[in-house]
């Protein structure tokens, strides 16, 4: 968590006075605290577990106003990869969403603020100059992101990242997430400002709701399934020069698909079995196959709703 912003906040007392004079605080009271129950548990309901990841920003002023439009739309849980110094400017930018900014959670790695998370978003300004650069495509667009991810379990919980606003993300932090998002801005100066790009993103993905019926696969077993796939390229001795890439569309691929636990585990064994014949018409030793596919199906509702036949033919 922040360490306690310092004591002397007189820009924000400042602003928090003149908030109060316009006439809008009254208001603002009004609609923060109805009588209405039915009212306040809807609104909770709409707000999606959606966590806002910032990668090394630089300009304490931008997680200010981040914290800010944050709460002007309803959410609330913010990450910080190796943020700069926050101090009076942050909490005066921030305004009335300073608890945004005293939650924040510190972290060191990219790895570390999504920790828990099912679903890795990554945003980029910058377009994809092919169409097989997928690096960032398909890059979808907030509208478009939002139907996507209307479609998951209730229970995921998506974490959207943000680069630094003089570089963005490097290609290898764009290939770790699972989608790339992007805004449709201007071709003539495409490059938003950190606050403003949070700001639309968080304004089109408000309110919306996750219909899914199907729990998503963890982020963790999903990356340990692309994993696994770049290994099955390996073993078949695919192009080593389309490896990569191929590696990387079918991340995105399956990331679309909103993969069930049930259907990673299904594709991994069907991985395994690719490999035993491929290591088999090698001639290799691929015992090692055949016990690891036997005891992926073993047991439980895994058994009950697969057929096995194709793991008790390996040996014909």
């Amino acid at each position: 968590m922040l360490s306690t912003p310092p004591a002397d906040g007189s820009d924000v007392e400042n602003e928090k006075r003149e908030f109060e004079e316009s006439g809008f605080a009254e208001t603002e009271g009004v609609n923060a605290e109805t009588d209405d129950e039915n009212t306040s548990i809807d609104t909770e309901k709409r707000i999606p577990p959606l966590r806002i990841v910032l990668v090394e920003p630089l300009y304490q002023g931008n997680v200010g106003s981040v914290c800010r439009v944050m709460k002007n739309f309803g959410f609330s849980e913010l990450f910080l990869v190796n943020p700069c110094p926050l101090e009076g400017e942050a909490r005066a930018m921030s305004a009335h969403a300073v608890d945004v900014l005293q939650n924040a959670v510190i972290c060191s790695t990219i790895e570390e603020a999504v920790a828990g998370c099912d679903v890795v978003i990554g945003t980029t300004g910058v377009r994809a100059l092919k169409g097989c650069d997928h690096v960032r495509t398909p890059a979808l667009f907030p509208n478009v992101l939002r139907e996507k991810m209307e479609e998951f379990h209730p229970d995921t919980k998506f974490a959207l990242l943000f680069g630094r606003e003089d570089k963005g993300f490097s290609n290898e932090e764009l290939e770790f997430c699972s989608m790339i998002a992007t805004i449709p801005a201007s071709h003539i100066y495409p490059i938003m400002n950190l606050s403003h790009a949070v700001g639309i993103m968080v304004y089109e993905l408000s309110g919306y709701s996750l219909t899914g019926q199907y729990k998503t696969t963890a982020f963790e077993d999903f990356n340990a399934l692309c994993n696994h796939f770049e290994n099955v390229l390996e073993d078949m001795d695919f192009d080593p020069f389309k490896k990569e890439k191929m590696a990387l569309m079918m991340k995105r691929i399956l990331a679309r698909a909103s993969l069930t636990p049930c259907e990673a585990k299904t594709l991994r064994g069907i991985f395994r079995n690719i490999q035993y014949f491929a290591g088999k018409a090698k001639g290799e030793d691929v015992s090692k196959f055949k016990s690891d596919i036997k005891n992926q199906f073993e047991g439980g509702a895994f058994e009950e709703e697969f057929n096995l036949d194709f793991v008790d033919k390996m040996d014909k």
